[in-house]
């Protein structure tokens, strides 16, 4: 194999992982544009390793599935790493999915099936664009049998140092949730050296689960020392 072959493999799989970790740096995930570029290139330079870099120095060692099987586990531990708990609830689970994906991406751009890498770089794509409206609807699990709109009044106590710090952690948040931010605002609280962030949200029907979400992020901040939200429907407004 020549060298502008193996340059072109190892252009298509750091440019199709970065196609990948496009959408998870959208999403503002940690594992973003340059961690699944630099997934799938490693996966592709080890390919072209236990293809091309060994010869045939031994019976067996210029097996190419041997260190192809280990980028399989390997990637095991940096996905481990990405998986948090926040609160009640696990995140990461689906970015360390990616990166698994990125690698095997990686794997086949090293092997020069160009055509496979770019349907599964589009494949997963689709997956976490097109699917996780879906996987939003089928995970909630609404009071009543009828939605209906619903608000709700969100209050965190903070340290006055940390005011903006905290409005900027519930924005991304809340970025995250199928929620509508309708205002956002910092009054001095009645304890001295602390602010109180306000919100109000708006969604189409009530969903608690996403509610708690938000406020199992920011009760991990030290500066925050209170949290307190209330959901207000229609139906309770007519009682």
């Amino acid at each position: 194999m020549t060298t502008v072959e193996m340059a072109l493999r190892v252009g298509a799989g750091v440019g199709l992982g970065a196609v990948i970790g496009i959408e998870r740096q959208f999403r503002t995930w940690v594992a973003g544009l340059r961690t699944n570029a630099l997934v799938a290139v490693g996966s592709t330079l080890f390919a072209l390793l236990s293809a091309y870099g060994f010869g045939d120095v031994g019976s067996g060692s210029a097996d190419p599935t041997r260190i192809a099987a280990q980028i399989v586990s390997g990637i095991g531990f940096l996905g481990a790493g990405v998986i948090l708990r926040d609160g009640l609830s696990v995140r990461g689970v689906n970015t360390a999915a990616t990166l698994w994906c990125s690698a095997a991406v990686g794997a086949l751009a090293g092997a020069g099936l160009y055509q496979v890498a770019t349907i599964g770089t589009v494949v997963v794509i689709a997956v976490n664009v097109a699917l996780r409206a879906a996987g939003r609807a089928l995970d909630r699990r609404p009071n009543t049998g009828d939605d209906q709109p619903t608000s709700y009044a969100f209050l965190a106590v903070t340290k006055d140092y940390a005011e903006a710090h905290v409005r900027a952690l519930l924005v991304q948040a809340l970025t995250r949730t199928d929620f509508r931010l309708l205002s956002v605002s910092s009054t001095n609280s009645t304890i001295d050296g602390y602010a109180e962030v306000r919100a109000e949200l708006a969604g189409d029907q009530r969903d608690d689960k996403q509610m708690e979400s938000v406020v199992s992020r920011l009760s991990l901040e030290p500066s925050v020392i209170r949290i307190r939200w209330q959901v207000h429907t229609p139906s309770e407004a007519d009682e």
